[in-house]
């Protein structure tokens, strides 16, 4: 039988607060909630290691305006957490002033250390994105209707 390694409480915290209060400032403390060859998933990006992490995120303050995370429920099992959260930010270039939501869900995986090794996020990239975006938008309501009749 194996011991499955449970993350503390704090380690779990930690990256509550770091995704809730997260600015282009405190990617610099990265290293200290993600291992060094972390893996980071989404629906647009699969990259490994902090640097790619951090590059993400990066990307995002420079796209996106005012992003933030929400975060709503927490379950931790093992050495696994899942996160449900809210994604809020604004478009630079289009809707501008418009307040854009996002839900989803994050999967975790922890190392003896308290540090994520693995870090997927859930959400439907057509319903919570596309169907935002001017031309495509129209274009995914319509596949979104013929596909319900």
């Amino acid at each position: 039988m194996t011991t499955s390694i449970q993350p503390s409480q704090d380690a779990v915290a930690a990256v509550v607060t770091f995704f809730e209060t997260l600015t282009p400032a405190s990617l610099a403390t990265l290293p200290s909630l993600y291992a060094t060859d972390a893996r980071f998933k989404d629906p647009f990006n699969d990259v490994t290691g902090l640097p790619a992490i951090s590059g993400i995120f990066s990307h995002m303050f420079k796209t996106l305006e005012a992003p933030r995370f929400v975060v709503h429920e927490r379950i931790v099992q093992g050495s696994q957490c899942f996160l449900t959260w809210e994604f809020r930010f604004r478009f630079r270039r289009f809707k501008q002033g418009e307040d854009q939501v996002i839900l989803g869900g994050s999967h975790l995986v922890f190392d003896t250390a308290g540090r994520v090794t693995l870090h997927r996020d859930y959400w439907d990239a057509a319903e919570e994105l596309y169907e935002k975006l001017p031309v495509v938008g129209g274009l995914m309501r319509w596949l979104k209707r013929r596909a319900n009749n």
